[in-house]
């Protein structure tokens, strides 16, 4: 049978696709934009939840894209032999979940109510599911949280290094990409979600400075003391979310992962090539 795959030119898919086809299992990826097929993995032009073409019988679905629509999809899908389900949510689900920013408490908002929803459409079909929810993701080049701020030290030499006094545990893509693997051969999974998180923990200002130590060219660490992000805070509202949370933990309880997953997340060590996006094939 097959493994359909939503979201393979993702961060997380861009580790996934290569172990799977290593595995030996047909895999299909879905895309918006017409690829061409190549190492090993077939690739449809296709959409959730309204817009997916014809497949074959499935042994499982991976989904990194919007939870609601994936459940969308399988509420309406007609699957045979009840394909196992693994998607991703975020962190943000609870994190943000107490917001002083509006958006950002509907942003937690519908990544539960995504969950709830999947569990729902998955319990129609049979089908056992697993979401993960990663925190902060690095590793391909791809993400748009720290590779934004490398490249643009990079372009200017100067890297600002907020205070900060929160913890942050990044978590590298491929790591999530073992969990998902693993959580497919778990029976014990199937019907959980599990939060991953990087294998360290760092202060806001320390995770900032290994990302600044890992660029290839030397850039000027620029300090911005508690107060000048707090002004900052009350003058500029679409950063009143993220400078709010500066001092707070944002990590994960790995413990239900390792216990059933086996999966011990590498420590935050990042270098100069995962702030550069993977080639895309023409």
């Amino acid at each position: 049978m097959t493994v359909l795959v939503v979201g393979g030119s993702s961060q997380i898919g861009h580790f996934l696709l290569p172990r799977l086809v290593a595995g030996g299992e047909p895999v299909m990826a879905l895309s918006r934009i017409a690829r061409p097929a190549g190492d090993g993995v077939q690739w449809l032009r296709g959409a959730l939840p309204d817009a997916v073409p014809a497949l074959p019988t499935l042994s499982a679905i991976i989904s990194f894209g919007p939870l609601q629509a994936l459940a969308d999809w399988l509420a309406q899908a007609t699957l045979a032999d009840a394909p196992r389900v693994i998607a991703t949510s975020s962190m943000s689900a609870e994190t943000k979940r107490d917001s002083m920013v509006p958006a950002e408490r509907e942003i937690a908002r519908l990544l539960r109510a995504g969950e709830v929803a999947l569990a729902a459409a998955c319990a129609r079909q049979g089908c056992a599911w697993t979401v993960l929810r990663p925190t902060l993701v690095y590793g391909a080049g791809l993400d748009k949280s720290l590779t934004p701020i490398a490249r643009r030290a990079l372009r200017t030499r100067l890297f600002p290094i907020p205070a900060g006094r929160g913890l942050r545990q990044p978590v590298h893509a491929d790591d999530i990409a073992q969990a998902v693997l693993a959580a497919l051969e778990c029976p014990a999974a199937a019907g959980r979600v599990l939060s991953i998180g990087g294998g360290e923990r760092l202060l806001y200002p320390q995770m900032f400075a290994r990302v600044r130590r890992s660029l290839p060219r030397a850039t000027v660490p620029v300090w911005l003391p508690a107060w000048l992000l707090r002004l900052g805070r009350r003058l500029y509202p679409p950063l009143r979310g993220p400078l709010s949370r500066l001092d707070r933990d944002l990590v994960a309880d790995n413990d239900e992962l390792q216990r059933l997953l086996h999966i011990q997340p590498r420590p935050f060590q990042p270098d100069a090539a995962m702030w550069v996006a993977p080639r895309r094939s023409p």
